[in-house]
């Protein structure tokens, strides 16, 4: 019998997550070190505080130490969930924003019919969590952002402008495998999965860390259309 995620199409993708997890756990808090400056995450974080009703509840997909987004939404009064594909971060959350609720949990675990239903929220956040997926699979977890939200819900991602498909990069002592999109095309994927997006911004960015290059990011802020 299919189920309603099916219809997304997540029956026939095979999802590798091969060393992505274990990457972030050998991280762990050295993550908020080689990348100290988050202008652009703390921006759109303000403009769901600015557009939501007081106790609002928001998911912080790829939520790593919770530093500083869902810290920054839960001393708003907001009421956040965390997910997080590994361990360490989660607990890292948990240790960083006690008043939120962090789980061990893969977007595609959130889909229609998926093994975890942590119900709907009025906002959902995706700051640098979608480039952990190839390609063919970032028009999915969009797809179950607009699912997870009612018409209007607001969502705030970002992503690396860049033009790559599930590449293997360095990464703060680790291998990671990341993709991106040019600024027009992340647009068209974004727009496609039902989404209007009201704001834009671009910011260029050179981390801490000696292994992770400059890098342009590129901020949307949507609302979900009916």
């Amino acid at each position: 019998m299919s189920t309603p995620g099916d219809k997304l199409g997540y029956e026939s993708m095979p999802l590798d997550r091969t060393g992505q997890a274990e990457a972030f756990d050998a991280i762990g808090d050295r993550y908020d070190e080689a990348f100290p400056h988050k202008e652009g995450q703390v921006a759109s974080a303000e403009w769901l505080i600015r557009s939501l009703p007081g106790e609002a509840r928001v998911l912080d997909l790829g939520c790593g130490t919770g530093i500083p987004t869902a810290l920054q939404l839960t001393a708003a009064g907001l009421r956040v969930v965390g997910v997080d594909l590994s361990d360490a971060m989660v607990a890292l959350a948990r240790k960083n924003v006690p008043s939120g609720v962090f789980h061990q949990a893969d977007i595609a675990d959130l889909r229609p019919g998926g093994s975890r239903d942590l119900g709907r929220f009025d906002a959902v956040t995706a700051f640098f969590s979608l480039l952990m997926l190839p390609r063919a699979e970032i028009p999915l977890a969009l797809r179950t952002v607009h699912h997870l939200l009612p018409p209007g819900g607001l969502f705030a991602l970002s992503m690396v402008e860049a033009d790559v498909d599930d590449f293997s990069i360095p990464f703060i002592g680790s291998t990671i495998r990341v993709s991106g999109y040019l600024r027009d095309e992340l647009r068209e994927v974004v727009e496609a999965a039902g989404f209007e997006i009201v704001d834009e911004s671009l910011y260029t960015y050179a981390p801490s860390s000696a292994d992770v290059p400059p890098e342009v990011q590129i901020f949307l802020r949507c609302r979900r259309r009916t």
